[in-house]
């Protein structure tokens, strides 16, 4: 899937470009899931950031696989509880009160 598809799902969800992109959620979790612990070459390899050895990073699309699968199940659950905690708040706070955040 394109970045160009996933910044046209979020205007049509009505996001402005200068509210949110597809990019900025990237490195939203990448951020987060640095900061919760998981090893960087796990969470570069999961966001498809390309291994300086463009051969080797070409041909290894399965590198690290089942540790990709347990950190996305933690951030599907990381996920799922900050909806669940601030879900009355979310559906209550203007965008602008998340634009100041960034």
């Amino acid at each position: 899937m394109s970045n160009n598809t996933l910044n046209m799902a979020l205007r049509r969800m009505g996001y402005s470009k200068e509210e949110l992109v597809a990019h900025g959620l990237r490195k939203t979790a990448s951020t987060l899931l640095h900061e919760q612990g998981w090893p960087s070459e796990i969470i570069e390899k999961q966001l498809a950031h390309i291994d300086r050895n463009q051969i080797r990073g070409i041909y290894n699309k399965a590198k690290y696989l089942q540790e990709r699968k347990i950190m996305l199940q933690h951030w599907a659950d990381y996920l799922d509880e900050l909806l669940s905690a601030d879900e009355a708040f979310i559906k209550k706070a203007p965008r602008d009160i998340f634009q100041k955040l960034y």
